[in-house]
């Protein structure tokens, strides 16, 4: 091998990579306590720009439809559109389903000892001929009342009164709090520059990378930001017409929860293929403790609908913006919840498209080019 100048680079840069990757191995561990002091420094930023990237899908929406002629002040509007739309909504929410949720909690105050009275009597009937287990069937004695009282007592003055006392909980509350603050100011400048940044982003991997290189990350950069928006977007669609569905049909079946249970479908449904088996869940029990009956009913009604969205709505509305097979897609749920929870199962479906995409790309270009140099060898 020549020892020319662009040689020796090379071996210089194995040589210095060789060395770092031996220290960081011998000293990783103070390598991750370092790593995770500098990601939380930056995790307000993090968030800022996790919080941009979703405001940008419905601010781009506004502003292209937006008719002002101005750039900066369509740039403003869309912006201060785009918060009061997304702060209105959990207002909304909010205050429709917390008084939604304190009638549920009064009416299981009320149904949930009815329930297990009826389920001892019936126990006691089953087991009328064993003596033993009817003996401790009969001794299972509960003050619902007191247990009520000291759940609600809990709630408002307890929870209350340990956090106000745990001096690392209000740090907590506090740190978060202006995390949050710090991300959002970030983001907002974010969306009011995203051009100028972009831009300088394009310059600044110009400079340090070679041209190919720089153009296969501005193909990768475009893919991701495609396939997260339109999985954004699709799942939140899908995700309201799936609650509309649920509260409409629960409210001309006649039953009971219609708008809590269409409100927690819609947002457990934000969680790839589980998400709606946690309003399922929470619904059937709000249910059986009122009327048996209607729990069988909301399970079937349950199914069905989840057959209609899962084979006719979700397609349609998520359809290929995805553009993963359904065996990844539950790959990368499992993998991303076992990670990183509900974030993980958010962020590892699009983050799998992208990486299929580009793994496919280039199992079909090194096919086309064995098949020519097949070609030509003939």
């Amino acid at each position: 091998m020549e020892l020319n100048s662009e040689t020796i680079k090379k071996l210089r840069g194995l040589i210095v990579f060789t060395v770092a990757a031996v220290v960081v191995g011998i000293n990783y561990r103070r390598v991750l306590a370092i790593a995770g002091v500098g990601f939380h420094m930056l995790f307000p930023f993090i968030l800022g720009a996790a919080i941009a990237f979703i405001l940008n899908v419905p601010m781009r929406f506004i502003e292209r439809h937006l008719r002002i002629r101005k750039i900066n002040l369509k740039r403003i509007c869309s912006l201060i559109l785009t918060i009061i739309g997304v702060a209105g909504i959990l207002l909304l929410v909010c205050f429709v389903v917390t008084p939604q949720l304190l009638e549920t909690f009064r009416i299981l105050q009320g149904s949930i000892p009815v329930f297990f009275a009826g389920a001892q009597a019936w126990l006691e009937q089953i087991f009328a001929s064993d003596p033993e287990v009817l003996a401790v069937i009969q001794t299972i004695q509960i003050d619902w009342q007191s247990l009520f009282s000291q759940v609600m007592g809990f709630l408002k003055n307890g929870a209350g009164s340990v956090l106000s006392g745990t001096i690392s909980a209000a740090m907590s509350i506090v740190s978060g709090v202006t995390s949050f603050g710090i991300g959002l100011i970030f983001a907002v400048y974010i969306l009011l520059q995203k051009e100028n940044l972009g831009r300088q982003m394009r310059k600044l991997i110009l400079a340090f990378f070679p041209n190919a290189a720089a153009r296969k990350i501005f193909q990768v950069a475009a893919l991701t930001e495609r396939t997260f928006s339109s999985f954004l977007t699709g799942q939140c669609l899908e995700a309201v017409i799936l609650g509309a569905m649920f509260f409409v049909t629960l409210l001309v079946l006649r039953l009971p929860f219609a708008l809590l249970i269409g409100v927690l479908i819609a947002f457990t449904a934000l969680i790839p293929i589980f998400g709606a088996f946690i309003g399922l869940a929470v619904g059937a029990f709000f249910m059986l403790v009122t009327d048996p009956m209607d729990a069988l009913v909301f399970t079937v009604t349950f199914f069905i609908l989840q057959q209609i969205e899962g084979n006719l709505i979700y397609p349609h509305v998520v359809g290929g913006s995805v553009g993963l097979p359904s065996i990844w897609v539950l790959v990368a749920v499992t993998i991303g919840g076992s990670a990183f929870g509900i974030v993980g199962m958010l962020v590892f479906i699009p983050l799998c498209s992208v990486m299929y995409t580009l793994l496919r790309e280039e199992v079909n270009g090194r096919l086309e080019k064995k098949k020519k140099q097949k070609a030509e060898d003939r």
